[in-house]
């Protein structure tokens, strides 16, 4: 194996930059017919400098001026910090247009993060941003301990309760989630290795403060932005430079700017349901070294004790730790089905077994039409996927036939596969939550189902066949952060696509004002864990449907029927007379455009921002479900 291997400072997953950017961005800015979003998206999907990023930033501010995007999904965050902005601003913008978001940035004055925090008409309490960042470093808090000594002493103390007034004053006047830095180490220690395990030394009290950080974020419906981990990662000597501080405030090193950037904006993309979900691998000189069809079973490299076939299990083994964790795995390769599969049934080497594979799919058809199969399988969306492959004209296939899907960059040594894909930070998570883990088989479960569904004659044996039973209960504190979850990635079966943070849920749960559903769905084949939310703003006469979104795991199977009889028969019970529905249409939720005209609903005059449809409950007969309503 030979290695070139680059720094993480260089973004080395992103493909290097077209020689043709300029022109394809000005190409953007003269076409008024085409969606410049998905186009912007594309471009920005390169590794960017900081003048393309400039360039991009100012180009995505010019166009929202004249229209909006369709493709691109809106997101305003608020920054406070002890550091200049000029330069980070525009990176941001850069590496959330990598995600899918146009981004719209308020930032308070230099150094005023208190004041911002606490006084309710601040710039920023008045934007009512989705996030405000607390981009502050050690510098900006106060590391000192009130007790005499003889020695100076820090402490995590003061800069702890100071992070907690921020963070308590933008919830209570902003009604946003904090995203909250975590404190990188000082570049200097006083003294050298006895620093780690001396108490008063600053890089203990920033530990100590790192430490409580984390803990008092965890059920707090804030979300950490682990920079001490990625200045960890990078190098401190990288990561700070002295001189830019000096002369401008700038927090860290302008070599560190994209790859921060791109960190916290990936964490943006999972609060907005962004993160990828499948993981499609390629085989041959990617899971395993040679080409199974050329070497046979014998000849292929996956052996312990051998460096390159260890190189190939460890991205077999980073791809088990990713479905164990949810994420969906599927095989794309050029191969003969059964010369494929050979590795996964005889070769001792393997870590990954056929029934870790959602979609398997090996033929000589080009790359991206084998993607598209598989995303219809898995009924997932193309900006759900991540291809894996070793090979650099396939890559480049499929990044121009469906740039929706990830495709992260290699090069030639298979040991740096692993930490391309995970660097990437594809699957980015913001919680974690039982359903997680049952994620993966979940959707190989789904794929067995839908091949059950070509079998039967028709739709109705189909769906009597699975033996579905069906549990809708009000909001509860063991299901808030699954309940979250979905409201912000759902997008595709969605009516209205507004997003709730964790404690706004919290606040839902037993309020009069309000009547909730979580759902979970089983079958003969397994738990389909929560796959729906409802929430109605209740008066005497009419309950409005403020949100009612559902998972496309159950899509087909007449769970909305059931839903809808559910609702309808809790509104009646409460006395009100009728059901308002309200539809908002965006890019993804097409498939719900005619949900209340299929229920029953009668569509009155609404308004700008949606539809109106009502269902008088006198009228309304409950649907005939295939679905058992567990008691």
């Amino acid at each position: 194996m030979t290695s070139n291997h680059r720094s993480v400072l260089d973004l080395p997953w992103l493909p290097r930059l077209s020689d043709s950017f300029r022109q394809d961005l000005r190409s953007v800015r003269a076409d008024d017919a085409q969606d410049w979003g998905l186009s912007l998206r594309t471009l920005a999907t390169q590794n960017l400098g900081l003048n393309q990023a400039m360039a991009l930033a100012r180009t995505l501010g010019q166009l929202r001026a004249l229209r909006e995007s369709s493709s691109l999904t809106p997101f305003r965050i608020a920054i406070v910090s002890n550091a200049t902005l000029d330069f980070v601003v525009p990176s941001l913008q850069a590496a959330a247009l990598r995600y899918g978001i146009a981004l719209d940035v308020v930032y308070g004055a230099f150094g005023q993060m208190v004041q911002e925090a606490l006084d309710p008409a601040s710039p920023i309490n008045r934007s009512k941003p989705d996030a405000v960042l607390i981009a502050v470093d050690h510098r900006g808090l106060p590391f000192v301990s009130a007790e005499p000594s003889a020695l100076p002493r820090a402490s995590a103390d003061a800069a702890l309760a100071e992070l907690a007034t921020m963070r308590e004053g933008f919830r209570r006047h902003a009604g946003a989630v904090c995203l909250v830095q975590s404190l990188p180490a000082p570049l200097n220690a006083g003294f050298g290795s006895l620093d780690a395990a001396l108490s008063g030394s600053l890089r203990s009290a920033i530990s100590d403060f790192n430490t409580a950080l984390a803990r008092s974020i965890a059920d707090s419906g804030d979300i950490l932005i682990d920079v001490d981990w990625l200045a960890q990662s990078v190098g401190l000597h990288q990561w700070y430079d002295e001189r830019t501080w000096y002369l401008g405030r700038m927090p860290f090193a302008q070599q560190a700017l994209p790859l921060y950037a791109d960190y916290v904006m990936r964490v943006v993309a999972a609060m907005r349901g962004k993160s990828r979900k499948c993981l499609i691998l390629d085989l041959d000189n990617t899971l395993w070294g040679g080409v199974i069809g050329d070497d046979g079973i014998d000849g292929i490299a996956l052996s312990q004790g051998d460096a390159r076939g260890e190189a190939y299990r460890a991205i077999q083994l980073a791809a088990a730790e990713l479905r164990r964790r949810g994420v969906v795995l599927a095989v794309c390769s050029k191969n003969d089905d059964d010369k494929a599969r050979l590795p996964f049934r005889s070769h001792s080497g393997m870590v990954l077994k056929e029934e870790d594979i959602a979609v398997f799919v090996a033929n000589w058809d080009d790359k991206a039409t084998n993607i598209e199969r598989i995303a219809d399988r898995l009924e997932l969306g193309l900006d759900a996927m991540v291809l894996l492959d070793d090979n650099p004209v396939e890559r480049a296939q499929v990044r121009q036939a469906i740039p929706l899907v990830a495709v992260p960059e290699l090069g030639d040594d298979p040991s740096d596969f692993v930490r391309q894909l995970m660097w990437g930070g594809y699957f980015e998570s913001v919680s974690f939550t039982k359903e997680d883990l049952q994620r993966a088989a979940q959707y190989k479960v789904n794929a067995d189902r839908l091949e059950l569904k070509e079998r039967s004659r028709d739709l109705g044996e189909f769906l009597r066949s699975l033996q579905m039973e069906i549990d809708a209960r009000p909001f509860d504190a063991s299901g808030r952060k699954r309940i979250t979850q979905l409201i912000n990635k759902t997008n595709q079966f969605n009516v209205m696509t507004r997003r709730y943070t964790e404690p706004q849920i919290e606040s839902m749960e037993g309020s009069s004002a309000h009547y909730t559903l979580q759902v979970t769905v089983r079958d003969r084949f397994g738990d389909n864990g929560m796959i729906g939310v409802v929430i109605c703003d209740k008066s005497e006469s009419e309950w409005t449907i403020d949100s009612w979104l559902m998972s496309c795991r159950v899509l087909n199977r007449r769970v909305e029927e059931a839903v809808c009889n559910r609702v309808a028969r809790d509104a009646a019970a409460a006395g009100a007379k009728r059901l308002i529905g309200r539809y908002r249409a965006t890019e993804r939720n097409g498939m719900v455009a005619d949900l209340f005209a299929r229920l029953g609903f009668t569509q009155t005059e609404g308004d700008d921002s949606a539809e109106r449809w009502v269902l008088e409950l006198r009228d309304h007969r409950p649907f005939d479900v295939p679905l058992a309503e567990k008691s």
